[in-house]
């Protein structure tokens, strides 16, 4: 049984739950190292077994579980959950959590709205979530508070200069902490949105323009002081909460106002006077928790921090978009070893697989934990994604500008099924992207996506259903990942952005809901590994069709088939043959072509998964089919 169809994309949700406690076990004793809950995934990272959690604390430049062993934060940011920001859910260009909110009132009015915020902050995550997060690896949390589920703006304080305290945000923390205590996995909190925002980049903290900003505001500072306090003296002597993540993506130009992203500020006074005034709080009440703070440029700029004051001090970075090399890390190395503090990277993501594999593992290989980016969102490069509501695209067009306002009815409709949707039962769970995190950055080996077996019975599948593991293991593809913040490169991973997250490019059939590998490029190559019975004589078919080739371009493609690496079997494909559409036009054609080939079992010279490798651009691959001769 899997928690994930790999044919139909259905959750199995009770699957979760009767496997949950089984998978602690196996963790514990670490006696196997199959993954039930994401077969054929493999992990083998130990489930914590700690009966007492102890404090996370610095020693030096590492970050240890106060017993004087290091530890490695192997974390994960509910980024969507307290604080929405646009991007997740296919509405960017509004931008804000407030402006979503607004379309949403506007649709369903204001009492509707406020309920469905009040159930999505309780439905977007459960403890299965929790529980999953601990099976699969993860011992870490980042939590992204906003500031307005623990207190009133200061435009609404019935007395201005004091704080009224909203029960709602510490009850979903203490819920959390609940959850996390049970599983084992530090809780670290966030100040995702503080009061007023810190930042030009509003949808990061919900920040509105029109209103003076944390650093225009010495009572929004006093308010996000105060906010910290409270935290502090609420969970001091909870050992569960990893740490306090002060102040996030801060992007200000204190000097210039120019200076957008806050990455030329050479001082940052503004900012360390801030994070030090909030730390000497803190501890005045809880001198146990660890403190985190954020760089200026989206935690990136530590200009001016020439040295600490407080002896419990972790300092974080985020990551995105730019080459996995000891070059892009050597700022913060020696950051470290300046500031004798330990780095973390707080916050990274938004990539493809390969990416994360290659990014992790040089972390890891310089002793520094990090954090995901995000859990869940519409889209595939996180662990879990959201599906996208019926008349999804109504409220889409009509925010956009681009359509009618659904009616109220309608609107209520999509937000039922938008709930219902952020749910971990109704989630698609990214295999791919878990085993990218944890099982090849320790050993870059395959294993199958999906379970296929080789008999009696033909055998198809589907193209897009190659090996999982990284670039060169279960698939060679010349365009990996994403550099959006590397100027002068351009490459984007999966072209298609479906299905998966590697480098080979995928999309959806619109006529028949199957995926379908387009963009093949000369030398790249798939691996399916099989379960075979009998080694012998088989016939290999491939399901295909003729996409865009250069003109004037040779028009015979040759596959090389090969088992291990071992070839056993060539393919000459005519790409003379009708029409160049893709898959999703009635008029597209399929055509097949087949080879006879010996297959080995386990034990034989050419044992191996099947591998095709492509010497030609321009073909469309819906499917492979391996039948007995003579079927």
């Amino acid at each position: 049984m899997t928690y994930f169809d790999t044919d139909s994309h259905a959750p199995n949700y009770s699957a979760v739950v009767r496997l949950l406690n089984p998978l602690r076990s196996l963790y514990k004793s670490l006696l196997k190292t199959t993954l039930l809950l994401l077969a054929p995934v493999t992990l083998t990272f130990s489930f914590a077994t700690k009966s007492e959690a102890q404090f996370l604390k610095v020693a030096g430049t590492q970050i240890t579980d106060g017993t004087n062993t290091n530890f490695i934060i192997r974390g994960v940011g509910l980024g969507g959950y307290m604080l929405q920001e646009g991007y997740m859910f296919h509405v960017g260009f509004l931008g804000t959590q407030t402006k979503i909110r607004e379309k949403i009132q506007d649709i369903v009015g204001a009492a509707n709205t406020e309920k469905f915020y009040k159930d999505w902050h309780h439905k977007f995550i459960q403890k299965a979530d929790i529980d999953s997060m601990a099976a699969w690896g993860f011992n870490a949390i980042r939590l992204p508070m906003h500031y307005n589920l623990f207190t009133l703006p200061i435009q609404k304080e019935p007395v201005a200069g004091q704080n009224t305290w909203l029960p709602e945000g510490f009850t979903l923390v203490d819920s959390l902490l609940s959850w996390c205590t049970q599983a084992h996995i530090y809780l670290i909190l966030d100040l995702h949105a503080a009061p007023g925002g810190q930042g030009g980049d509003l949808p990061i903290s919900d920040r509105d323009p029109q209103l003076p900003s944390l650093w225009q505001s010495k009572a929004n500072q006093d308010k996000t002081v105060a906010l910290w306090e409270k935290l502090a003296e609420r969970y001091k002597d909870a050992p569960y909460i990893g740490g306090y993540d002060l102040l996030n993506e801060t992007n200000w130009g204190f000097t210039d106002s120019t200076d957008t992203r806050g990455t030329r500020e050479q001082k940052n006074q503004p900012l360390w006077d801030l994070l030090k005034r909030i730390t000497l709080a803190i501890r005045r009440l809880d001198k146990r928790h660890m403190v985190i703070l954020e760089g200026n440029g989206f935690a990136n700029n530590y200009h001016g921090l020439d040295s600490l004051w407080d002896n419990n001090i972790v300092l974080s970075f985020h990551k995105y978009g730019n080459f996995n090399t000891q070059k892009s890390i050597q700022y913060f190395l020696d950051l470290r070893e300046k500031l004798h503090a330990p780095i973390w990277l707080g916050e990274s993501g938004e990539n493809s697989n390969n990416w994360y594999t290659h990014c992790i593992r040089l972390m890891e290989d310089n002793q520094i934990g990090w954090s995901w980016w995000p859990w869940k969102k519409m889209g595939l490069n996180n662990p879990l994604e959201i599906k996208t509501p019926k008349n999804y695209q109504a409220f889409i067009r009509y925010s956009a500008g681009k359509g009618p306002k659904p009616d109220s009815a309608t609107g209520k409709e999509i937000l039922s099924e938008w709930l219902k949707n952020i749910q971990i039962g109704h989630n698609i769970i990214h295999r791919d992207v878990i085993y990218s995190m944890f099982q090849s950055v320790q050993h870059p080996a395959t294993a199958p996506f999906a379970p296929y077996a080789l008999g009696k019975r033909p055998c198809y599948i589907l193209a897009a259903d190659y090996d999982l593991g990284g670039n060169g293991y279960g698939y060679l593809d010349k365009d990996t990942a994403r550099y959006q913040y590397t100027p002068g490169v351009h490459t984007d991973g999966n072209k298609g952005h479906q299905y998966r997250n590697d480098g080979v490019d995928i999309r959806i059939d619109s006529t028949t809901g199957k995926p379908y590998v387009f963009s093949i490029q000369d030398g790249e190559w798939l691996s399916y590994s099989l379960q075979i019975a009998d080694a012998g004589k088989y016939r290999l078919q491939l399901d295909y069709a003729i996409g865009q080739t250069k003109e004037n371009a040779d028009t015979t493609a040759h596959i090389d088939i090969l088992q291990g690496t071992t070839k056993v079997g060539q393919l000459d494909l005519d790409l003379g043959l009708g029409t160049q559409q893709e898959p999703g036009s009635p008029q597209n054609k399929h055509f097949t072509i087949s080879k006879p080939i010996n297959i080995g079992l386990g034990a034989s010279s050419n044992a191996g998964p099947i591998r095709l490798k492509f010497n030609h651009s321009g073909l469309l691959l819906r499917g492979i089919i391996i039948k007995e001769m003579g079927q």
